[in-house]
């Protein structure tokens, strides 16, 4: 017999995608895999180096539960840097990626029944882990505002037992970029209301066109006492795989986090922390220039394939490096026509009518959305987006 919380959780969808693309490629179909949230790309020359430094010096023993001091004063540089304001290391705890980040944050922040607001469409694994701690998720749609969340809205889901909402700027998996006046009154709701915010900005580094990425406490530094901010490099350094993220909060929140984490994974990968700390020391910033021009050209390339859509909408994708389509015109005339065209039946049909992976929007808690990711090679984008337009357009 399991426990109960086992009841709450499904698999990852966006994973469950990907398995999906990898399970058909396997069985011999030719697919174009637009379902990951990674870049291709190299591993940047101070992350290698830093690597194979440690390994050299034989560096493999335990740090402490939340990282290195060295690597947590750097990263205090970095929060300090991007906020406008001092940070210390005592106010950073690293962690096994941005997951762990947001689960500690979970756990040392939510009591059961305590309501957490989260924006729809989100990424899956923020409703996942507020369930696992014992909470209950509190959705408000965005999909009228152009995926960004009216401050109405959101007062309007406050109770007695709300405890935070979780904002993610840019976002997954719409890619869009909160405004200053949304962060503005955001900031200013949760101090009028008592409410923790919890602030991934995981692809602050990709933001497009005129767009650009305000950190919450740098607009209203008020609200650093009651936020934290979720980070990562995996997205900015391309560094999925080896799972190195932190938190920056409030010393007693760092505290509580550091107590819980040495009890679930104790210190991140060792080696990883030396690998990023010698890229935050040395690095002159051309790796992480290379990735935005490669997301750039990657964009507009896409944009404009995409343009050829005769019954969707040409995604903003503002921000990060996903297109994010607008389907409800093609599941509306599916309905009139009494034809089942759900999110998943179309995810179902890209991928073994056009040999293309996306990922269903309901995966997102949106009924008429998908996601594609444009991290790839720019050759594989233009095969799977000429194929994906096709296939929609034929549904005219």
């Amino acid at each position: 017999m399991l426990a109960q919380r086992t009841t709450l959780l499904k698999s990852s969808g966006t994973a469950a995608a990907r398995a999906a693309a990898k399970a058909a490629a396997d069985a011999g179909m030719e697919i174009v895999d637009l379902t990951a949230g990674e870049i291709w790309s190299e591993l940047a020359r101070m992350i290698r180096q830093g690597a194979i430094e440690a390994i050299n010096k034989g560096v493999n023993r335990y740090t402490d539960p939340v990282g290195t001091t060295e690597l947590r004063e750097a990263l205090a540089r970095k929060v300090s840097l991007e906020t406008r304001q001092i940070w210390k290391a005592e106010e950073i705890a690293v962690t096994c990626g941005a997951k762990q980040a947001l689960f500690n944050a979970a756990m040392v922040l939510l009591d059961p029944g305590d309501e957490v607001i989260i924006p729809v469409p989100y990424w899956t694994t923020f409703p996942a882990q507020v369930l696992i701690a014992g909470g209950k998720p509190i959705f408000v749609d965005t999909r009228s505002n152009g995926y960004v969340p009216r401050i109405e809205d959101i007062e309007a889901a406050i109770t007695e037992r709300s405890r935070a909402i979780v904002i993610n700027t840019p976002n997954n998996p719409t890619g869009s970029v909160y405004d200053t006046q949304t962060l503005t009154g955001i900031a200013q709701l949760a101090i009028a209301r008592d409410l923790w915010i919890i602030f991934d900005e995981c692809y602050a580094d990709f933001v497009h066109g005129d767009e650009a990425h305000r950190p919450i406490v740098f607009l209203v530094p008020e609200v650093r006492s009651r936020t934290l901010i979720v980070n990562a490099f995996s997205k900015s350094l391309a560094l999925t795989g080896w799972r190195i993220g932190y938190l920056a909060g409030p010393k007693e929140v760092i505290d509580a986090v550091k107590a819980l984490q040495s009890h679930t994974t104790s210190n991140p990968n060792v080696v990883a922390q030396h690998a990023v700390l010698a890229h935050l020391q040395r690095s002159d910033g051309s790796y992480e220039a290379g990735l935005r021009a490669q997301l750039a050209s990657a964009r507009q390339v896409g944009l404009s394939m995409l343009s050829s859509l005769t019954q969707v909408p040409i995604p903003r994708a503002q921000g990060g490096f996903y297109f994010y389509l607008d389907i409800s015109k093609l599941v509306w005339s599916a309905r009139r026509e009494n034809v089942t065209r759900a999110p998943d039946e179309i995810v179902s049909a890209l991928l073994t009518d056009a040999g293309v992976g996306v990922v269903s929007g309901s995966v997102f808690g949106d009924p008429a959305g998908l996601r594609l990711s444009y991290g790839i090679p720019t050759d594989q984008l233009v095969s799977g987006l000429a194929r994906l337009t096709r296939l929609l357009n034929s549904w005219n």
